[in-house]
């Protein structure tokens, strides 16, 4: 087997971070930087590029600081889907606009849709067009920005930019590419030609391989702005949640459960399944598909609480939830901060708490939080399951998965057990495996075994089974109210903040 260790690199929604892993999976070291989007006005959800850029850079140096052995690979993994504007020698134009939390595409999805045709988008994207799609965001920009669209050569994402950056090589996962929705044909495992060019412009658009292949080696000029050696090979990473799906041993029947900012679910097989409010992807396995769910916030949601608390550590805060029963004493919250992706699709719903009294405390706030994304999880499983995928376990990877509350509560929520893997790194873990499958023979199992199950708990049933009535009743309910509230905050943005009265 090669001696040395991998780097792998993961940008996130909010923070990067950086592990370093010799060939046995050991973790030598690890490294991480908060950063916050750019949130311009209401659905706006922006990153600069050469922030990522940056952050790489000065995380590999942390990890080199504290581990100074021989790197032999590098891999990448980013938010996504993503779109990241530059010219033709790769220099940002604008902001990359974020995934599915961004939401300023979907003014153009009634008339792309009736262009295109919505069933036959499904047919051949397996996902319909919605805030997550990269083709909206493309029309925003040639709408809204024409000076800058006309300059645009170029279409990264995350770990594509970084890879750009490292290599000189402009190439993008099948995976990545097959969330660029109308742009990937699923059938033909290609761009659709007819719908890109549509839609690109005069951007060319990257040569396609799977996640894990060798895109390129690392420059001269990359490996004295990084201090990684010249020559070691790049792989092609993918979106972060497809990574972080990577980094836990799953096998058919799973769910990889992600718990970070927003919360995502892949059930991955070997063939296409399609439901018109889930997304069908190219699986990161050579032969596999995979039919996925996702949030607009979770983890999100949580630290937002944590903040108007005043900072407290999440441990005090998790304390104080465990002592909240389950149903929170009657709290129920729709999670709905950012709008919402599956199944929802719905960007203008918004956040939702009920039930609340002079009684309640922070607990009772925080554990309905962690109910609310649990409730979302059962939405999504239950489609899952209508478009014929066999879910019979979770395997929970990520920050949140970390303490036992959360998941036992999603657990209890779905009836769906759960396995804990025994490491939180997630995404950054998943491409450095990726990476390491370049150069020697690896098995995430034993990188990251599965360490801890969780059980739903039989007294709880009944009382979830209600309270999921509740909120399934509560967003229809909401929603023509949230609606105009939507239109509100946009109008109040458009205007500026009003004057302070006398």
């Amino acid at each position: 087997m090669t001696s040395g260790a991998v780097v792998g690199v993961d940008i996130g929604t909010s923070s990067a971070k950086a592990v370093l892993v010799d060939l046995d999976g050991r973790e030598l070291a690890h490294a991480a930087i908060p950063h916050e989007p750019s949130r311009p006005r209401p659905g706006h959800v922006e990153m600069d590029g050469e922030v990522w850029w940056d952050e790489l850079t000065r995380l590999v140096a942390d990890l080199r600081r504290q581990c100074d052995v021989p790197v032999v690979a590098v891999g990448t993994s980013g938010i996504g889907p993503c779109a990241l504007l530059t010219d033709a020698d790769g220099a940002p134009l604008r902001p990359a606009i974020l995934y599915g939390v961004d939401t300023r595409g979907c003014a153009s999805i009634d008339g792309l849709e009736a262009e295109l045709g919505a069933a036959e988008i499904l047919r051949a994207t397996g996902s319909r067009l919605s805030s997550q799609s990269v083709g909206p965001k493309l029309a925003w920009v040639a709408e809204h920005e024409p000076a800058t669209w006309s300059r645009a050569r170029r279409l990264f994402m995350p770990s594509s930019w970084l890879v750009w950056r490292l290599t000189g090589a402009y190439r993008l996962d099948h995976t990545s590419a097959s969330q660029a929705t109308p742009l990937y044909d699923l059938r033909t495992g290609g761009w659709h030609e007819r719908w890109a060019d549509r839609l690109r412009g005069d951007v060319a658009l990257p040569e396609l391989g799977r996640p894990g292949d060798v895109a390129g080696h690392v420059t001269r000029a990359a490996a004295r702005q990084t201090g990684l050696p010249e020559g070691i090979p790049v792989v092609l990473g993918t979106i972060d949640a497809w990574a972080e799906g990577a980094s836990v041993p799953t096998a058919p029947g799973d769910l990889a459960l992600m718990y970070g900012s927003t919360l995502f679910m892949i059930s991955s097989g070997p063939r296409v399944l399609r439901h018109p409010d889930l997304w069908a992807s190219a699986g990161v396995r050579p032969g596999t598909y995979d039919l996925t769910a996702g949030t607009a916030t979770s983890g999100a949601v949580t630290s937002w609480l944590r903040r108007l608390f005043g900072g407290p550590d999440f441990a005090e805060l998790v304390a104080e939830a465990e002592r909240s029963p389950a149903g929170s004493r009657g709290l129920l919250m729709l999670p709905y901060f950012a709008g919402e992706r599956t199944p929802l699709h719905d960007p203008d719903a918004r956040g939702v708490v009920a039930g609340l009294t002079l009684e309640h405390g922070r607990g009772d706030l925080y554990r309905a939080a962690l109910e609310a994304t649990a409730y979302g999880v059962r939405q999504n499983l239950d489609l899952l399951r209508q478009a014929g995928a066999v879910v019979e376990r979770g395997v929970a990877v990520g920050g949140g998965s970390q303490g036992t509350l959360w998941p036992q509560i999603v657990s209890d929520v779905t009836g769906l057990p759960q396995m804990l893997a025994a490491g939180a790194a997630g995404a950054s873990l998943g491409a450095a495996h990726l990476a390491a499958q370049a150069v020697a023979d690896v098995d995430i199992a034993r990188w990251n075994p599965l360490t801890t199950r969780v059980e739903p708990h039989p007294g709880r049933a009944g009382r979830y089974d209600a309270l999921y009535a509740d909120y399934l009743d509560l967003y229809t309910a909401t929603r023509r109210t949230a609606h105009h509230l939507a239109e509100v905050q946009r109008r109040s943005t458009d205007a500026g903040a009003p004057a302070p009265r006398s």
